[in-house]
């Protein structure tokens, strides 16, 4: 028999402790993963990378590395920057195999980045910030390290106005993933930002299929996570239903945006 946790006990792990446990072991997925190894957002990182020229680019919460290899062509350095080492470890596999010679991995959470004031003069952060114990706190690293006037652009799902839909997407991504914390709206993301000390220049809404089999499989959600997830779709109201576009198979359609700040 074993005893049951309560949120005190100290074997609990912390929120970095679990996104590491999470994505460390799932790590080769996530390169390959044709979500995140494709999408109109990469091509735009690598068009804005080819008129900026950076420097230096930082690539935060770099998870399989994609917005990296995306800016690396056109960048002097790019730091692809995780919490998760065997990530990191996968990332520079990848980068080898590409032949790109100008990445350099660096493990740190977002909120606590090992780098000097204005280090970077251009930032990426793709399908990360969900995942951030503390968003608001990451993203004032993000503006401290990045150098006065450079652009950023960040990429995330976004939560619907909606609550009753918002409720049904963070349920099902918690099932999914124990290291989700929120997708925030596009609200709480100019709020976020304009705290952060960004001034955001462009938003560029979209809508992202997420196959079922794909979804789960790549994080490895066990198989009653994945039936709690399912009946939360079948139990689902015919509005959210509709929003998410809640397929026979599980699949299902969320929304993504693409902002672009300095």
């Amino acid at each position: 028999m074993t005893e049951d946790k309560t949120p005190d006990d100290k074997t609990q792990p912390s929120r970095h402790a679990l996104a590491d446990e999470q994505f460390g072991s799932t790590a080769a997925a996530y390169v390959t993963s044709t979500v995140h190894a494709s999408g109109a957002d990469l091509d735009h990182i690598a068009e804005r990378a080819r008129d900026a020229k950076p420097r230096h680019a930082l690539d935060l919460g770099t998870g399989g590395g994609h917005a990296a290899y995306a800016a690396a062509p056109r960048a002097t350095r790019v730091t692809a920057c995780d919490l998760s080492p065997r990530m990191l470890d996968v990332v520079a596999a990848e980068a080898a195999r590409r032949g790109i010679a100008n990445i350099a991995v660096e493990a740190a959470p977002a909120e606590a980045l090992p780098f000097a004031d204005g280090s970077f003069d251009f930032l990426t952060c793709r399908f990360s910030t969900h995942h951030w114990r503390a968003a608001e706190v990451g993203l004032r690293e993000a503006r401290r390290v990045l150098a006065a006037g450079s652009p950023a652009l960040f990429i995330d799902v976004i939560a619907p106005a909606d609550p009753a839909a918002d409720t049904h997407l963070q349920a099902v991504e918690l099932l999914r993933d124990l290291s989700h914390v929120r997708d925030y709206s596009a609200r709480q993301w100019l709020a976020m930002l304009g705290g952060a000390g960004f001034s955001v220049t462009r938003m560029t809404a979209a809508r992202l299929r997420m196959d079922f089999a794909d979804w789960t499989g790549r994080m490895r959600t066990s198989p009653d996570r994945a039936a709690a997830i399912r009946a939360l779709q079948s139990a689902a109201s015919s509005d959210v239903a509709a929003h998410f576009e809640i397929e026979p198979d599980g699949s299902f359609t969320i929304d993504t945006v693409l902002i672009e700040a300095i």
